[in-house]
C-alpha cells in the first residue's frame, strides 16, 4: 500500500506528490528514453518521445510484475526546459493515457544532453509492489 506524504498546511501539488511511503517488493526502472523496443526513434516530437518513454517505463514495470499504480518515484531528465514547459498539456495527456491518474513523488531536471543524441527525455522510476 502507498501513502501520499503531504505535510499539513502545504499547498497540494498538481501532477505529482511531495512524497510517498510504501512497503513491499521494489522494482527499479533504469533511465528510459523515447525509442522503441528495437532502439530506434520513430519521432523527434517532444510529446511523442514522452509518450514512448512512458510506454517503455510501463513495459519494464510489467516485466518486474509491477503496474503503473505501483510507481512511488520518478525522475524526468529533459534537454530543453522551454520545450518541456511549452508542452505541459500534451505531456499531461500522454501521462494520463499511459500511467493513469497516479501521481508519485517526482523530480524534473534540464540536463545539458542525454547519451543518445536524438533523445529529448529520459525517465527513471521506482515502484513498490504491495506485500
Amino acid at each position: 500500500m502507498h501513502t501520499i506524504l503531504q505535510p499539513e498546511g502545504w499547498v497540494k501539488p498538481i501532477g505529482y506528490a511531495n512524497g510517498m511511503a510504501a512497503t513491499g517488493r521494489m522494482v527499479f526502472v533504469g533511465g528510459q528514453i523515447g525509442w522503441n523496443e528495437r532502439c530506434e526513434f520513430e519521432t523527434d516530437d517532444f510529446v511523442e518521445q514522452v509518450r514512448q518513454t512512458l510506454r517503455n517505463v510501463v513495459a519494464v514495470l510489467e516485466e518486474g510484475g509491477a503496474k503503473p499504480q505501483h510507481i512511488t518515484s520518478m525522475t524526468w531528465y529533459f534537454t530543453d526546459r522551454a520545450e518541456y514547459l511549452g508542452n505541459l498539456k500534451g505531456i499531461g495527456q500522454a501521462y494520463r493515457e499511459t500511467i493513469g491518474r497516479h501521481f508519485p513523488a517526482m523530480a524534473a531536471l534540464q540536463v545539458v544532453a542525454l547519451v543518445e543524441d536524438r533523445a529529448k527525455i529520459e525517465i527513471q522510476a521506482t515502484a513498490v509492489i504491495p506485500e
